[in-house]
């Protein structure tokens, strides 16, 4: 059939939808990062443990959160569950602004410079009620951002059919990273200049634009989407394309409705879960870790604050490179058309060249000594390779799941990716606090440089190992019926 006859692109415009969605999500979750250091943690008092305390508990809610979101995606259906997840994400997002006005009605103070200048056991007592105010805001954006993935992979599944799937999930995908490429551009420097003109300490006002941003999106989200067999906009020859492999990889309609629902539980017996659960686990912590840390490590190991032009063009550069994963997306169709193998075989290849490049990581503290280019190009390299991983990885979810289990299972990878992201901030919190303190060296390296050079060991090596991993549980393709 020529599916290029006269056909509508409906499809397109829903996956810019969900690349627009996504990069919302991610500004929302580092405005935090990029302005604890320089902006919240002399108000407050927060030490590195602090901040990674905060970070680690959205990572364990979210990951929670995607336990179930999965299923109530399926539940709710794809529109009203995208819209309900992104209104409360959008909500927590602005409730940040409110954790410095709670801190000085609970400790009694009357403002943020006499909580600046506080000392001794005042100190810790705004220290440790702020961080339990901001838990509180990230807890509620956690909730809502577990339904991101669940509902953009499930709109994938049912827009696009099973070659062209990663390539789309890289699209959408790419809007981690452009809202990571956005943020350190426009977070630091809002905060600076509402700081400059008396509005709050700054930071507040930033947290209220970007979250502002989630519900204009939701406006346009209304007016956008319709199931496929309903969208008025999507003609026959469309239709026909998205369907064409519809009757290899699922039952026909009336039948898949009287199958039995696959539960978490029933996912968690299926050695193809725990390939998917495990290459998430090891990996995406990656990620989260140069999301939240690297304003961090710039400030620590160069001195170069976040609202800084260098520190910003550094941040800049390292996701710009990061936007080479959509190409990682399209390499498993290439692999296809070249090769006719089945989409499963053609993204485990991908994912193992994917997990090679970050071997060059190893190298990014030590190469830090000639230039603080150096290391942020490679961290660069690592992030592309994570990006271009990640979104075949959720593509497996759906190669290796009948349709109606899709957002269940990418839940659960979801859950785990959060997990993950618990362990290494909390982990790396302590970590550098510790390695501060006590100046500890490491391969050549003192006190927190030392740390980060852990750190970057772990990122370094975490692809290969989850990919062996995978490769074991499922060396080659086997469905779930």
């Amino acid at each position: 059939m020529n599916y290029n006859k006269k056909m509508s692109n409906v499809r397109w415009v829903i996956c810019i939808m969900l690349f627009l969605a996504t990069t919302v999500n991610y500004m929302d979750r580092q405005v935090l990062s990029l302005t604890w250091k320089d902006f919240i943690a002399p108000e407050f008092h927060w030490s590195d443990s602090d901040y990674g305390s905060v970070a680690a508990i959205f990572s364990i809610v979210y990951a929670l959160a995607n336990l179930f979101s999965g299923r109530i995606i399926d539940w709710l259906g794809t529109k009203r569950g995208y819209l309900w997840a992104i209104g409360i994400w959008s909500g927590g997002a602005c409730l940040h602004a409110l954790c410095g006005w709670a801190t000085e009605h609970i400790v009694g103070v009357h403002d943020a410079a006499e909580m600046v200048g506080a000392t001794g056991e005042l100190a810790s007592l705004i220290s440790m009620v702020s961080v339990y105010f901001f838990i509180a805001a990230r807890i509620v954006l956690a909730c809502g951002e577990a339904g991101n993935f669940p509902a953009a992979v499930k709109v994938t599944a049912e827009y696009f059919p099973q070659k062209d799937r990663a390539f789309a999930t890289a699209i959408f995908n790419a809007g981690s990273t452009v809202g990571a490429l956005i943020a350190p551009l426009t977070i630091p420097s809002l905060a600076s200049y509402f700081r400059s003109i008396g509005v709050g300490n700054g930071w507040e006002m930033a947290f209220i634009i970007i979250g502002g941003l989630g519900f204009v999106w939701m406006a346009f989200w209304v007016f956008i989407y319709d199931d496929l067999d309903h969208h008025k906009h999507v003609n026959d020859a469309e239709r026909a394309y998205i369907k064409q492999d519809q009757a290899v990889e699922q039952q026909p309609a009336t039948e898949e409705g009287q199958l039995p629902k696959l539960g978490v539980l029933d996912c968690l017996k299926l050695r193809q879960t725990w390939a998917i659960l495990l290459g998430k686990f090891f990996t995406d912590g990656v990620w989260w870790f140069f999301l939240f840390w690297t304003p961090a490590y710039l400030s620590d190991v160069y001195g170069l604050t976040s609202d800084t032009p260098t520190a910003q063009m550094l941040i800049f550069v390292l996701y710009a490179i990061t936007m080479l994963a959509l190409y990682g997306g399209k390499l498993p169709t290439i692999i296809i058309n070249r090769t006719g193998l089945n989409p499963y075989t053609a993204r485990m290849r991908a994912m193992l060249i994917f997990a090679l490049f970050p071997l060059l990581g190893l190298f990014a503290q030590p190469l830090g000594n000639y230039s603080y280019w150096l290391p942020i190009i490679l961290i660069g390299i690592v992030g592309a390779a994570h990006q271009s991983w990640s979104a075949n990885l959720y593509s497996v979810g759906s190669d290796l799941f009948p349709h109606r289990a899709v957002a269940t299972i990418t839940g659960l990878n979801s859950a785990a990716g959060g997990l993950s992201s618990f362990l290494i901030n909390i982990g790396s919190g302590k970590l550098f606090d510790y390695a501060d303190a006590t100046q500890m060296t490491f391969l050549g390296f003192t006190g927190k440089p030392a740390g980060y050079f852990i750190i970057f060991i772990y990122c370094s090596v975490a692809y290969l190992v989850g990919w062996i991993i995978m490769k074991t549980l499922v060396p080659k393709y086997n469905p779930v019926k």
